[in-house]
């Protein structure tokens, strides 16, 4: 596997799947990341970590506010937070739209490391010089 960046940074999890959220957590945590986890993109808007959140990864389909919504709510409210999307429906439809918008990365469930960290590495490269 790749060595990640060298700087620890926060990773937000937004996943309605409790097992999913878990499971994903671990999976930043073990790339040596610090992972915070939230059930709904409303209780992510409303915690501590979203001033100090480096890169999101959330999941599209989600009750009362999916991932786009999401994704287009921080901007709205001036965050400029790099998104990996994750969904167990991908689609082209789904991945074009996320892409539109700004997103790092779409991946389909389950998540794989490799792929996972290179995605993070990607959206984080930029943080590392500000």
């Amino acid at each position: 596997m790749a060595n990640r960046l060298p700087e620890a940074h926060v990773v937000s999890v937004i996943d309605d799947d409790e097992a999913a959220r878990n499971g994903t957590v671990r999976l930043v945590r073990s790339l040596r990341f610090i992972a915070h986890a939230f059930p709904s993109a409303q209780a992510f808007l409303h915690s501590e970590q979203l001033a100090e959140t480096s890169c999101l990864i959330s999941d599209i389909q989600m009750p009362h506010m999916n991932g786009i919504q999401l994704y287009d709510a921080l901007r709205a409210r001036g965050y400029d937070i790099p998104i990996i999307f994750v969904t167990a429906y991908y689609n082209e439809e789904i991945r074009v739209e996320a892409l539109d918008r700004g997103a790092i990365c779409v991946l389909s469930k389950p998540l794989d490391g490799e792929t996972l960290l290179n995605c993070l590495n990607c959206a984080l490269q930029d943080r590392t010089s500000l």
